[in-house]
């Protein structure tokens, strides 16, 4: 009896034991209103978020409160890779939640659906901050292409694939599915159940005019949607019945896991429901969707507006006096915070949000905006300060919420007015071109191989730790210079002089000429008395602020070749189109194109900015001249300089290839592998307007040596946090979570 009974004792101490890791495995992997403090429905829902008129409300302590989100959307792609490759790991998550939670941001929303490592490390890192956790807005991709290609939303195998990913998405974060292997997309097994730290559902791209137009055009007949949740009301178009349709297919799949959570559509200023007579480009308000014509049946959760909000884009920013009628705190006139009290009013007794808004530290520029808040040309400083005032505009404005764009850079961006010279194309993801601004919008860098190792501050000792394999000397063939190093990333050309004599910018110039395929200048009357036997593509002049810049050789000039040759918009002269024209220009690039009716309600005249100014200053984080985009800096007789490849003529580095010359017989681009890159370095004196050491010799270039480096395929790069970071985690602490 007694060892029966010792037996029977053991048998409930391990029934016993397994129950508790049993029970504690289902409370890591699926998490519960327990552990997260939550309302109920009339039906029995839970409820954490829900929008009540005008606000959107969190519930906590045993009431609903205003709350203002605070958020930032990421991205899905890391250096060397593209977005469907999906990079990222478990660590980095863990990392980034914490360098988030960190910032004062308290909403991540991601786009489409991320790897199960995503909800697993998003959970247990809220399970460690469950007083305050990290809330997950989560983006569903529409078939976009599809959408772009057929116009017509109602076609039934867009709206089969759309209905499928939206299944797959809410099985994602209630950790319920097993999501098969899809080119390009996230699969696997979801098992951490991420739905109770959901904020709200966000379905949907940023909606083709032209799409939205042909759709309500041939779907006039299709019958009004009316759902379960979602329907259409009587005003609404064709699209946005279809989109209620959607909303409502996400709800109920979500109310079969006893939740409901706030529900929009992603949405943006092209499709907004405003009308704006200033804008000049028809193709940017031609047609609405309107999220007032949307109505929730049934869904306590509610519905709310969402909008990407960019300060720059589209025109009428710029152009419409109608957003000319609101001053800022500074006394400024000030479109954008016009145009978000617009907005709001339009969206009366309901939520609205920002979901995406910001500016890129970048050198390049694509778009400009008023008041300087122009779509890249800033450093990190300048992009934190704008991105700060943005915030508060939102904020004051009355709205619910505001994502940052973005968390990480992304080196597979492209834009508009670079991607042409960005060849071969599927290659932009393994260098980082510093004149793409859409690589450049997130708070956390992705720096370059050498990015940390090398401060610009004129000094030797960085360069002296480097291996010898990274630097290579090159000969000072020209007098005024001793030695030249030179190295390289997937960012910069980096070089070193030591100089004969300290370096007096308002006193001297110096040139650096670049020689990487045959043709060029071999003389130029910028360079006096100078003649090579081969001819150089860029030239970099050092000197005063006005004066220090990138020039290219004019008939190797692209944006010229582009805008001038190919479109017409800009006057080239002929005798800037021959070799060895001897004239170099400032390297530009194109910000708004050249159109007229009908694609514009009158002549839009084609903008231009220059990208290829040099600053002078360090790289040295709280010293005096500071600037992320600081690319040159003489100490003494020791000179540094940094330039982005693209700024002499690379279209990718990687593979060492360059922009061709024209042949004059077709409008193309074309790229060719250079061999490596000649340099000549000179002095020249301001007072005489002279170079050091030209005489009435033809400069053997030819024979010179190159810079030549081996093709890569996995770029070196390192996270750091921007100082823009901390310039909006300053911001973002002025903002109150609950109003």
């Amino acid at each position: 009896m007694e060892k029966a009974g010792i037996r029977k004792r053991i048998r409930w101490l391990l029934l016993a034991g397994f129950a508790g890791v049993a029970i504690g495995y289902a409370m890591w992997m699926f998490p519960t209103s327990a552990q997260v403090e939550t309302g109920q429905t009339a039906e029995g829902h839970h409820l954490k978020f829900r929008t009540h008129g005008e606000q959107l409300q969190m519930y906590k302590d045993s009431a609903w409160k205003p709350y203002f989100v605070k958020g930032i959307n990421l991205g899905a792609s890391l250096p060397g890779h593209y977005p469907g490759e999906l990079p990222i790991q478990k660590e980095d998550y863990e990392r980034w939640f914490g360098m988030m939670h960190e910032l004062g941001v308290r909403a991540v929303r991601i786009y489409t659906i991320h790897q199960p490592v995503f909800y697993e490390a998003l959970v247990e890192f809220n399970r460690k901050h469950a007083d305050d956790p990290l809330y997950l807005i989560q983006g569903i991709w529409s078939p976009e292409e599809a959408l772009i290609e057929k116009k017509d939303a109602f076609l039934p195998e867009i709206k089969t694939e759309f209905r499928q990913e939206i299944e797959y998405a809410v099985g994602a974060v209630y950790g319920d599915i097993e999501i098969p292997e899809r080119q390009g997309k996230a699969s696997g097994t979801y098992t951490a159940n991420a739905g109770p730290y959901l904020l709200g559902w966000h379905v949907g791209t940023e909606w083709d005019p032209e799409m939205v137009s042909q759709t309500n055009r041939v779907r006039k007949q299709e019958p009004m949607y009316h759902g379960r949740h979602f329907q259409a009301a009587p005003a609404a178009t064709p699209f946005e019945s279809w989109l209620a349709e959607m909303l409502d297919y996400t709800a109920q799949l979500e109310a079969k896991r006893g939740w409901q959570h706030p529900v929009t559509f992603t949405n943006w200023v092209t499709t907004d429901p405003l009308s704006h007579p200033g804008e000049p480009i028809i193709h940017e308000d031609m047609v609405s969707v309107d999220p007032t014509h949307i109505r929730t049946v049934n869904w306590e959760a509610g519905f709310f507006a969402a909008y990407h909000v960019y300060p720059y884009y589209p025109d009428f920013f710029r152009f419409d006096p109608a957003l000319r009628t609101v001053k800022n705190e500074r006394g400024e006139v000030d479109p954008y915070k016009a145009y978000l009290r617009q907005l709001k009013s339009h969206h009366r007794g309901m939520p609205v949000m920002v979901t995406e808004f910001g500016v890129p530290s970048s050198l390049g520029v694509a778009h400009l905006g008023p008041l300087g808040r122009d779509q890249g040309g800033h450093d990190e400083r300048e992009q934190g300060r704008i991105n700060a005032e943005l915030l508060q505009e939102i904020y004051a404005e009355g709205y619910s919420g505001a994502i940052l764009f973005a968390w990480q850079d992304e080196w597979f961006k492209r834009t508009w007015n670079t991607m042409r010279f960005e060849i071969p194309e599927d290659r932009h993801a393994y260098w980082k071109n510093e004149l793409t601004n859409e690589s450049f919008f997130g708070l956390l860098a992705m720096d370059a191989g050498k990015e940390d190792d090398l401060v610009i501050d004129g000094k030797a000792d960085d360069w002296d730790r480097l291996p010898a394999e990274e630097k290579r000397r090159i000969p000072a063939h020209m007098p005024g210079f001793r030695d030249i190093w030179m190295t390289h990333d997937e960012a910069y050309v980096y070089l070193l002089a030591r100089l004969d004599g300290a370096f007096q910018p308002e006193k001297e110039t110096v040139y650096i000429g670049f020689d990487t395929i045959p043709g060029g200048n071999r003389q130029s009357g910028e360079l006096p008395g100078l003649s090579l036997d081969e001819g150089l593509e860029a030239l970099a002049v050092l000197g005063t602020e006005q004066e220090s810049q990138v020039k290219l050789a004019a008939q190797y000039d692209f944006h010229r070749r582009l805008y001038g040759e190919r479109f017409g918009m800009i006057n080239v002269p002929e005798e800037e189109r021959r070799d060895n024209s001897g004239l170099f220009t400032p390297v530009k690039l194109a910000v708004s194109l050249e159109m007229s009716p009908p694609d514009t309600k009158q002549v839009h005249p084609f903008e231009e900015v220059v990208v290829g100014k040099l600053r002078r200053g360090t790289t040295a984080v709280g010293k005096e001249g500071y600037s992320s985009q600081a690319h040159w800096q003489v100490n003494g007789e020791w000179l540094e300089v940094r330039i982005p490849w693209m700024l002499l003529g690379f279209t990718d580095p990687s593979t060492k290839h360059v922009l061709s010359y024209g042949d004059g017989k077709t409008k193309s681009f074309s790229a060719v592998a250079t061999e490596g890159i000649r340099i000549i370095a000179l002095r020249g004196e301001k007072a005489s307007g002279q170079l050091r050491g030209v005489g009435d010799t033809v400069v053997p270039l030819s024979t010179w040596e190159r810079y030549t480096w081996r093709d890569w395929e996995q770029p070196q790069f390192s996270e750091r946090k921007k100082e823009s970071y901390s310039i909006y985690q300053k911001a973002l602490q002025t903002i109150p979570a609950y109003r």
